[in-house]
């Protein structure tokens, strides 16, 4: 059984820890995984990039970077991370999406019944483009129709007609005094059991 020992914090791990350590920084990736290999290191191998690369097998530079991190508390990204992705339309276009939320806002109702946070707009997808568009920008900037209904949806606006709220229909309440429920107890009395 291997077994690691570090003198300055006066912790052993055993193989089993180890390979429990390892698989628990495996299902993290990026800075979630340097910020965990950085506390591991701190915990078990006294803050030394080295001896983590000799206990848990870590790439050195990771775990050095990861200390950086938690040291300054600003984290790294990867020039993947920064360059990759398609950005969102209301991040490309925030004049645009301004005026679109004001409009969007102008139209909306909350749900009658309050049990959402949604709120129900009578404005389509189509005509706030064409109301967009009445307030001078161009065609260039604005989305699609399908674009502008996920748009719309994605920052909580239900692109559907608002049902007006329906009132509850009052009903009578029985009376235990009517003559209706003291027939019924004088027949239950009157009528013999089976048993």
């Amino acid at each position: 059984m291997r077994v690691a020992t570090v003198a300055e914090s006066k912790v052993s791990l055993e193989a089993v820890h180890i390979e429990d350590i390892q698989l628990a920084s495996s299902k993290m990736t990026g800075a979630d995984r340097r910020a965990f290999q950085a506390e591991m290191t701190l915990k078990y191998c006294g803050g030394s990039a080295r001896r983590a690369e000799d206990v848990f097998g870590w790439s050195r530079q990771a775990v050095q970077l990861g200390l950086h991190e938690k040291r300054t508390g600003i984290v790294c990204l990867g020039l993947h991370a920064f360059c990759c992705g398609a950005k969102l339309w209301e991040e490309k276009h925030p004049e645009v999406a301004k005026a679109l939320w004001e409009l969007a806002e102008s139209h909306a109702q909350q749900d009658p019944t309050f049990r959402t946070t949604l709120s129900f707009t009578r404005l389509t997808a189509e005509e706030a483009i064409k109301q967009l568009r009445a307030q001078g920008f161009a065609d260039d900037v604005l989305p699609s129709r399908s674009g502008m209904s996920n748009v719309l949806n994605r920052n909580g606006y239900r692109l559907r007609p608002v049902l007006k709220a329906k009132p509850q229909k009052k009903s009578p309440k029985p009376t235990p005094s009517s003559p209706i429920s003291g027939n019924v107890t004088e027949i239950a009395k009157a009528k013999p059991s089976c048993a």
